[in-house]
């Protein structure tokens, strides 16, 4: 297994630069970090425990492990 870089297993999905702007309108750069969950999936016919995104969850593109 790879190791664990802060993404979801199944998407891709990882953090994404923008701007944060204060009440001056002062731009500076932030990061939007998606919702990831550690869970047990099958993933290769092996479960494991992984980060997964929300939306990947919710849509039902995991196959969760007992």
């Amino acid at each position: 297994m790879p190791s664990m870089a802060f993404k979801c297993v199944i998407c891709g999905k990882g953090p994404r630069a923008g701007k944060a702007v204060s009440h001056s309108h002062r731009a500076t750069i932030r990061r939007f970090l998606p919702n990831l969950q550690r869970v047990r999936i099958w993933l290769d016919g092996v479960a494991r425990r992984v980060l997964v995104c929300t939306v990947c969850l919710r849509s039902g593109r995991v196959r969760k492990a007992a």
